[in-house]
């Protein structure tokens, strides 16, 4: 599909950069939604995944996936919550293995291309609904366009996708975020990693090596002393490649959206690839100029997010 041009989004002018679009609606977003029904799920391995349901007997539901170190109760989330709940869907949010507010049992963790669990998720909600679609942030994004392209058509009742902020490569975009322009974010990721580490070790004595902590500066780092190994990959590169969503794209069959700021500090070059976008039958892609990592923030404060706006009307839409 050709590269969607029809870019509406205008940010405030006192958001001016992307620093600005990504940090401001993450520290000072404020959004209520009702109450979820809370329930947790037994995985194949022993494990657990705590996922929120909002119900309203509805026959379509829409199951959202957050971003590396977030939860189900994040604003982007409950925004993206409030958006379909109006239009008359079900939603389901969950929570990856240790960003809900319980440690996960197992020695492993949550990882950028861990389908597994979102396919439980997709199989424990299926048979309730008539249509399903999937919404992911960055992580979750591309976590969502790696499943849909493993899937293909072997879910009917997939109907849509939407990936937002997504590194679809995450090798450079791993890169990206650790240069020094970007220190404030790697630091904070790599702060809440490294403690998730050491509360696993303390469960799991002697299976984490600690002492690799001290080596940690970089999130690749992170990802290639414990993330990749951890999770079956002998190293980050490993990891990277075999799990970047980009390489997904061409399997995907339901009709999806990437929806990426041009001036999203997150993201390498990679991560808009505008060659592709001519060759692919069910992927759109929307580069707009503005919107900064999981930002979107209207002009208009009476006016919905960007993100949740193009994800409302991309499902809704007759294609």
């Amino acid at each position: 599909m050709p590269l969607l041009e029809n870019i509406t989004y205008i940010r405030p002018k006192w958001l001016f950069n992307g620093h600005l679009e990504t940090i401001y609606p993450s520290l000072f977003r404020k959004v209520i939604a009702p109450n979820p029904v809370i329930e947790r799920i037994p995985t194949t391995d022993g494990d657990f995944l705590d996922i929120d349901w909002y119900r309203q007997g509805k026959s379509k539901l829409i199951i959202v996936s957050h971003g590396l170190e977030g939860n189900s109760t994040r604003s982007y989330m409950i925004g993206m919550v409030n958006s379909f709940l109006k239009k008359d869907y079900d939603v389901l949010t969950w929570n990856f293995r240790s960003c809900s507010n319980e440690m996960n049992k197992q020695l492993i963790f949550y990882h950028s291309g861990a389908t597994y669990d979102l396919d439980l998720v997709v199989k424990h909600a299926y048979n309730a609904y008539e249509e399903i679609n999937l919404v992911g942030f960055s992580l979750g994004g591309n976590l969502t366009l790696k499943y849909l392209g493993e899937k293909g058509n072997s879910l009917a009742k997939i109907h849509r996708g939407v990936a937002i902020s997504v590194p679809l490569h995450l090798g450079s975009s791993s890169r990206k975020i650790s240069e020094i322009g970007n220190t404030l974010y790697s630091r904070r990721f790599l702060r809440s990693l490294k403690k998730k580490v050491m509360d696993k070790s303390a469960a799991h004595p002697g299976k984490i090596p600690l002492e690799a902590l001290r080596n940690i500066k970089t999130l690749e780092d992170f990802d290639d002393y414990f993330t990749g190994p951890l999770h079956g990959f002998a190293d980050a590169e490993e990891y990277y490649e075999v799990n970047s969503s980009i390489y997904f794209l061409d399997k995907i069959k339901v009709p999806t959206l990437v929806l990426n700021a041009q001036n999203d500090p997150f993201l390498s070059d990679l991560c808009f690839p505008l060659a592709l976008a001519k060759t692919l039958d069910q992927v759109y892609f929307e580069f707009p100029k503005y919107g900064g990592h999981v930002g979107f923030n209207p002009a208009n404060s009476e006016k919905p997010y960007y993100s949740e706006q193009r994800a409302v009307e991309f499902i809704t839409a007759v294609i």
